[in-house]
């Protein structure tokens, strides 16, 4: 029973989400906008000459990225959506999160926001569409979309590379016995990322709240890159239905839930006792 929501029948699966956030602080929490990674020309000039798409950046993140880089008024970006003729599966309806692959970008001179936008979109379809991407998907019964999907959870939830593997195989256990995914990082992405997923959250009536609803979100929830989606596919071996990190680089696993129990109220003890020692 998870204590910030006491009146629930149910426990929160992980909360990743809300220690990576402890952890890093302001220049994390709160946001769906951050600075764009960006590197400068040489010889003295101003402008950027390239753009860092981190991985597990959203759609909204990007957008305000591309309009920086390229100096325009915030929502330039989004706004050109209509106009860039993006190469999107039909499952995306025009919605190209997950398909903004994160990678760097040269920079032209005369570089627009459809521009990038569809080159990264470019992107993510020649990373994607290849044999194995698809062979893979198959092999768990999905379509190439859904794939990029559990991809996004991944890249979300997973604190290492090595944790992928095992949070895709949590998603596909869960997706297996119909059970709901509970993963807090959909509830972040319907509501906007916060420190902690609240009962107010976990209640809402958004498709992608996946602890009120079954299977996976609509569409992908940040643009993962190519470990995620390797892990996505390929998910490592395991009976785990549950976990949650217990504090930096201690991400426990389990398919017991008493054990899940213990873990989440370790979890919690060392949440309280770092939220109550002086900053230093």
């Amino acid at each position: 029973m998870q204590t910030n929501i006491p009146s629930r029948s149910t426990i929160r699966l992980t909360r990743r989400g809300r220690f990576a956030l402890a952890a890093l602080g302001a220049v994390v929490a709160g946001t769906a906008v951050a600075v764009p990674l960006l590197i400068m020309g040489g010889d003295g000039e101003d402008r950027p000459s390239t753009l860092v798409v981190p991985e597990g950046w959203r759609a909204s993140q990007v957008y305000a990225a591309v309009d920086k880089v390229l100096a325009l008024p915030a929502g330039t970006a989004k706004k050109s959506l209509g106009k860039a003729n993006l190469k999107l599966p039909n499952e995306a309806g025009g919605n190209p999160e997950g398909y903004l692959f994160p990678t760097t970008y040269p920079l032209d001179e005369k570089a627009t926001p459809e521009q990038l936008l569809s080159r990264m979109v470019d992107t993510a379809n020649q990373k994607f569409n290849g044999a194995p991407i698809a062979a893979g998907a198959q092999r768990n019964a999905m379509n190439v979309y859904q794939a990029v999907t559990v991809a996004s959870i991944v890249q979300a939830e997973a604190s290492t590379r090595t944790d992928m593997g095992k949070v895709a195989r949590v998603i596909f256990n869960r997706l297996e016995r119909g059970m709901p995914l509970q993963m807090d990082s959909t509830v972040h992405y319907a509501l906007g990322r916060t420190p902690r997923t609240t009962e107010a959250g976990t209640e809402s009536d958004s498709p992608y709240n996946s602890y009120a609803r079954m299977g996976l979100p609509p569409t992908p929830i940040d643009n993962p890159g190519e470990d995620a989606v390797r892990a996505a596919i390929t998910p490592t071996p395991g009976d785990w239905l549950y976990f949650v990190t217990v504090k930096p680089g201690d991400t426990r696993f389990t398919a017991d839930y008493a054990e899940h129990q213990r873990n989440v109220a370790e979890a919690d003890t060392r949440r309280k006792q770092t939220a109550g020692e002086p900053k230093k």
